[in-house]
This record gives C-alpha cells, structure tokens and sequence, in this order.
C-alpha cells in the first residue's frame, strides 16, 4: 500500500509541476554493455570546438563516476548504484587502459574517491574509508581502514564527492535528504572538511564550512587563488525550466548559498521562501541549465588545449531525470574575468540526441592527464572518454 501511496503522489505532483518524469533511454546502453567496441561510432555524434578530438579512454567500466588520479599514473574510479571501486592502469602510455582492477565491491554508494600520500579515500554515505598504500597491492587490495563513521546514513542526496583542498583537509558535502526541506542539523545541505586521519578541530568529528547547498557532486579550487568553487543540483518540482542549478563560489568559510530559502540567487522558495529574503545569501557565480544535474567541475591547468582555456571552468553535466524534455547530457565551459562568469556554452555535446530526445550517455566527473587531455566518466555508458586538442 505504501508503494501505491508513493507512486500516487508522484504522479499528482507530476501533474502539478507540468513535468512527466522522463529517465534516460537504455537501449543505447543495452547496446554498448553487451558490445563496447560500438562507443567508437556513438563517439562521432560527439560535437567538440575545431581541434578537439575525443576517444575511449576505457571501457566496461561499469557505473563510472568520480575520478582521483595518482601522481603515479593509477586512475581510481568510484560508482554510486554498482557498489565498487576500480583501479586503472595504462602501462604503456597509449591513452588506452591495459588493466583494470577491482578494490572493492559490495559498498554502500561509493562515489568520491581522493587520492593522498599512497592512499585512496573512498566516501561511502556515512563513512570515509581508507585504502593504505594502495598502488602496492592493486591485485591484493587490503581491507580498508574506516577513517570517520559520523556522517549522516539517509541515502537521499547521501553519496558524496570527495577532494583534498589546498590546505591539507578532506572536503566532503552532505546533500539535503529530500528535495526540499529545512532541517534542524546544520550538518545537512552543506560542505565539511575533515584531518586526514578522520578528526575535525579540536577533537569535533567535523567542521561545517558552507551552508545552503542542496547538493554538490563536484567542487575544485581556484590554481591561482586557491578558492573553493562548486556546482550545485537546483531543486526539482518547480516546472520545466526553474530553478537554474548553479555555479557556485566560496572565497571564504561560512557563507550561505540560500537552500531551501532561495533558488538561483533571486527565486525564493514556494514552501520556505518567506522564511528568508534572497538578499541574505550569496548568489550563484553561472545560472546553469535547469535540472541539467552539474556535477564535475574542473578548472582547465594543462598546456594542450588553446590559451583561451587556460584557467576556465570545464563542467560535467549529468543531464535530467524528471523534465518534460530532456536537458544537459554534456560538458560545458564557464569562462571568467576574475571571479565574474562572461559566458556559459557547450563543450563537448552529443551524449544527448535533442531531435529524438534521447540519450546513450551522461557525463560525471572530468581530470586531467599530464599531457593536458582530460578525462569524461560516463555512468550510463559505462566508459571513461579522452577530449585533447590537436590543432
């Protein structure tokens, strides 16, 4: 009866917002699971700007999500739905990978994975575990040392981006538990960080470092300036195109980003709204696409790809669930003057045929290699694709 109840209920809110839930189709991806070697021809449906090409990086890489990788060359990859982590390798310097190692299976969400001092930190919904001295036993991974287990256990918005910042701490976000709420706890809809070894300051099991943020699934921090930047996933159930999701920027610890209160940095809340004004919290840097799910975000620090590149915003776009028409399904470019946005278009596009509104895959996280290519994880096709630049 409970199931019932649910479906109902989405169903009238379905009604209610004008939208009609619309997952991504997955034929395209029946089709690549059982024979990978078809991404070579999804790949030329890829747009990119003049110079760039794209190829497999690797494939059956099932449910790839966020990235780390090591200053020795090993490309760990977390999953959210799979349960795993993957470790691989490309020996011999072809942009292809030659092995692929399983560390892990059976965890709860396993999406953020951080790389430090020969260790992998995997973030599950309410632990942070430790893989110590990996790159030694990637054949013969040893059991994994549980550095903080005080997170939060709701599975809603629970699976976690993880990265270390340039002061030595763990980074990890707490998404809200719901679509909209307002919850009591200060440690929900925010970013935290952590020591290295699992404490927060003086002796606390965390430090809560930015308020409002529904929730973040990437964040990376200014090469110049070392501020935190983040995207952030708009709510859903306000129609079609509202609210924007959000490009986000923090030069300081404490800030509110306006979530439940304000959406977009000038739409209040239809439930929460009149709690707080808009004026009270800091306004999103890009409005992005609504319901587009921004969830990599990678400031652009190689030296392959044109100079008007350098130091610019590079965003995976996951792409929508739940909108009448499909929207996202890319990577997209911020570009900045200082820390004020001038434009926001494509990149990389084609994961999405916008005609038949259908789609064969949806980009997660991105990273660079040392040769200034980057890398585009693909959960839905299970693959991991490599854009570079040949001019």
């Amino acid at each position: 009866m409970k199931n019932n109840t649910w479906l109902l209920l989405l169903l009238v809110f379905t009604i209610l917002n004008c939208n009609s839930v619309n997952f991504p189709d997955k034929k395209a991806a029946k089709e690549i699971e059982e024979n990978p070697s078809v991404l070579d021809d999804y790949l030329k449906k890829i747009k990119l700007p003049d110079g760039f090409k794209i190829e497999v990086y690797a494939s059956d890489v099932e449910n790839a999500r966020s990235m780390a990788r090591s200053p020795n060359g090993t490309l760990f990859v977390g999953t959210r739905d799979k349960g795993s982590v993957y470790a691989l390798r490309d020996e011999d310097g072809d942009f292809k990978i030659d092995k692929k190692y399983v560390l892990a299976t059976g965890l709860k969400m396993p999406n953020g994975v951080a790389f430090r001092d020969g260790d992998l930190y995997v973030a599950e919904v309410s632990r942070i575990l430790k893989f110590e001295n990996i790159e030694s036993q990637l054949a013969n991974p040893p059991k994994p040392v549980v550095v903080n287990d005080n997170y939060p256990s709701k599975t809603h918005h629970g699976w976690k981006y993880i990265a270390f910042g340039p002061d030595g701490k763990l980074y990890v976000p707490v998404g809200a538990p719901c679509n909209i709420c307002e919850e009591d706890d200060e440690i929900f809809a925010s970013i935290t960080r952590i020591n290295p070894d699992g404490s927060g300051p003086k002796g606390v099991n965390r430090e809560v470092v930015q308020h409002g943020i529904r929730n973040t699934v990437g964040f990376t921090w200014h090469p110049v300036t070392g501020e935190l930047w983040f995207t952030d996933n708009g709510r859903d159930w306000m129609g079609d195109d509202l609210p924007a999701c959000e490009l986000n920027h923090a030069p300081q610890d404490g800030m509110h980003f306006g979530y439940p209160y304000c959406h977009q940095g000038d739409l209040p809340d239809d439930r929460f709204g009149n709690k707080r004004p808009c004026s009270d919290f800091t306004p999103p840097v890009q409005k992005l696409g609504p319901h587009t799910a921004p969830l990599g975000v990678e400031f652009y620090t190689g030296e392959m790809f044109p100079q008007q590149y350098k130091h610019q915003i590079l965003i995976a776009e996951h792409g929508s669930w739940n909108r009448s028409k499909k929207i996202g399904y890319r990577v997209t470019l911020v570009t900045l003057d200082g820390n004020r946005a001038t434009s926001y278009e494509p990149f990389a596009s084609g994961w999405l045929d916008e005609t038949a509104d259908e789609v064969w895959g949806r980009p997660v996280d991105l990273e660079h290699l040392p040769d200034g290519s980057m890398l585009v994880s693909d959960d839905f096709a299970n693959a991991i694709y490599r854009i570079y630049y040949e001019g």
